[in-house]
Formats: C-alpha cells, structure tokens, sequence
C-alpha cells in the first residue's frame, strides 16, 4: 500500500490529546443550532435529576442543586474487615 494512498482516512493527531479534544467538541459544539443545543442542555438536566432521585432512594450522598450543599447518605458505610497476619 503506497503512502499517499486517498481512500485511507488522515487523522489529525492535535486532537488526540487532552486540549485537542476538548477544541474538536467546542468546535463541533459550536456549530450545533440553538435547537439541538437546548434539547441537549434539557436532557442533561433530566439526567442530572433522575441520578439525584436514584442516589436519594439508594441513601446515597449527593450535592442539592438548589444549595449546593452536600446532602449526607443515610446508608450504611461498609467497613473493611480486620486484617489477619
């Protein structure tokens, strides 16, 4: 297979880092329409509710979106057994 092959896809090795990836999702986030970019936003609040609902019935701690605080779990923590020698 020859080097200069067009059917072989070019990879653009700047985005294959940290800072390169997060430049290529603004970029494509950029481009998104207002539309598309506000159904997102409301299901990442949907999201982001369903997991504090979850973690609440599982007496999980998790931060109050309204305060900001911290809210303690109510389950129990599960202590390591005592190590034996």
């Amino acid at each position: 297979m020859s080097e200069d092959d067009s059917t072989e896809p070019q990879i653009n090795w700047e985005s294959c880092t940290f800072e390169g990836a997060e430049r290529e999702q603004l970029r494509v986030w950029s481009r998104l329409p207002l539309r598309n970019k506000l159904q997102a936003l409301e299901e990442m609040c949907d999201h982001a509710r369903a997991t504090i609902a979850w973690r609440r019935r599982q007496g999980l701690p998790y931060i109050d979106p309204f305060t900001r605080e911290r809210v303690p779990g109510t389950a129990a923590i599960r202590k390591e057994p005592p190590a034996t020698n």
